[in-house]
């Protein structure tokens, strides 16, 4: 009977020895060993009849140390498991006592591993508890916009004889001398620039009004969004805009407007499909309860990490540090030096920590993810992909066989798993805090979000 004895070193730190006799060993190795006896190929015997010994003294030591290896691995899970140990990571061999044996003279092998313990602590979050939840107000101006922008998305390109605000210019650069002289060997290339993303004022005031055949000197950079979008406009490599010049003549060869959509059955249609709306007041009314469902799913995000940086930071929790860095030092599949480890440790600390608040709360809570409601779920977001793309979804059999395809990837899975965690925890917060609403504007909404 394999023996093994926890010491607790302190409330994070503890040890498992693990003493390992001949006879839990010997008759794997023995296995093992005749299965070699019957394969292996050595010169001067017939196959299956090689003398034990022989195979003992060629393959006994390696063969001991894979055996040993899984008999004390698979105890030690065994054993965390059968006496419910909550640890963080897995063993790893003890610095300095790690192992007591002699391959020579096989007998009794002792092994010396430390485990980190996860922490006792409490989640504090209650009734009690107060945060802001922040809804976006969706008034008149931000509908027109998404009115405006619906429309130009379903609108058509048209040609124009002057160049307005949110124009499409189609232009030939040439690159110029410090003189504003055609530089003879420089760029010449035809491409495409629109108005509405051009943040230089000074430019953009300069091409407001312009006509086909005008010319313009311009600096590239202030007519595209720097980088790989300069170089892909002038035609060259990014690498080639350090030695190119800042003034290029930009000749206007076309301008496009963009005519807009108008609001009738055909856009609503397009929209919404037939008959969802009838005219621009139903059409105001479904992007105003469209807009309330998008933005309710944002201010769930920033309630919910506003409830994780308070708890992050709340919440008394310490770790064993001391073993975290040597368990992420030796599991890491790279070499990775202590600088390494002491750089990213506290971010990692942290991560960890939320998933031990998490955990806690799920536990507590009994919240589970079923295995039926992670398939619905899936469902849920393969129909959403279908409708992105205007494609009606398959019947729930074919639908149901995708979602399972997709839980076999075990990335794709994990993504879904944290997904459907995270609406959980969501919902778990907003049922469970004091929630005191506020209706801001969407420009203040977006700024926050975004800190």
């Amino acid at each position: 009977m394999m023996n093994i004895v926890r010491e607790d070193v302190d409330a994070l730190n503890a040890t498992l020895k693990v003493v390992v006799s001949p006879e839990d060993y010997k008759g794997k190795v023995d296995d093992v060993l005749q299965k070699y006896r019957k394969t292996a190929n050595i010169p001067g015997f017939r196959s299956g009849k090689i003398p034990l010994g022989m195979i003992q003294k060629q393959y006994g030591k390696s063969v001991l140390s894979e055996e040993l290896n899984k008999i004390v691995n698979e105890s030690l899970q065994k054993f965390i498991s059968e006496n419910k140990i909550e640890i963080l990571g897995n063993p790893i061999p003890s610095e300095g006592g790690e192992f007591k044996g002699d391959f020579d003279k096989p007998e009794e092998f002792e092994f010396n591993y430390q485990i980190g313990l996860v922490p006792d602590f409490k989640v504090g979050i209650s009734a009690k508890s107060k945060f802001n939840y922040y809804k976006v107000k969706v008034d008149k101006k931000l509908i027109d916009k998404q009115i405006e922008d619906l429309r130009r998305r379903y609108g058509k390109l048209v040609s124009a004889d002057i160049v307005s605000e949110k124009d499409m210019i189609l232009a030939q650069f040439v690159e110029l001398n410090a003189d504003e002289s055609i530089n003879e060997d420089g760029i010449l290339h035809s491409s495409t620039i629109s108005m509405e993303f051009i943040e230089d004022k000074k430019t953009s005031k300069e091409l407001l009004g312009k006509k086909i055949g005008d010319k313009v000197i311009v600096d590239p950079a202030k007519v595209s969004k720097g980088g790989k979008d300069t170089a892909a406009m002038l035609g060259i490599k990014e690498e080639e805009l350090e030695n190119i010049s800042d003034k290029f003549q930009l000749t206007i060869t076309e301008i496009k407007a963009m005519e807009m959509a108008d609001l009738d059955a055909e856009l609503y249609e397009k929209l919404f499909g037939k008959d969802a709306v009838k005219d621009e007041k139903e059409l105001r009314a479904r992007i105003s309860a469209d807009m309330d469902g998008m933005f309710d799913n944002d201010s769930d995000k920033m309630l919910t990490r506003s409830v994780y940086e308070e708890l992050i930071e709340k919440t008394k929790l310490e770790l064993p540090d001391a073993f975290m860095k040597r368990w992420i030092k030796l599991s890491n599949e790279k070499e990775i030096s202590d600088e390494q480890v002491e750089a990213e440790y506290e971010g990692y600390a942290k991560g960890l920590k939320w998933q031990l608040i998490q955990g806690k709360i799920f536990k507590d809570n009994d919240i589970k993810l079923e295995q039926e409601e992670v398939v619905d779920y899936t469902k849920g977001l393969l129909v959403s992909n279908y409708a992105q793309y205007g494609m009606p979804a398959p019947e729930d059999k074919e639908l149901t066989a995708s979602a399972m395809q997709v839980l076999q990837n075990k990335e794709e899975a994990n993504r879904i798993y944290d997904m459907l965690g995270e609406q959980k925890l969501t919902r778990y917060f907003k049922e469970t805090v004091k929630l005191n609403q506020k209706e801001i504007s969407y420009d203040d909404f977006v700024e926050m979000a975004s800190k």
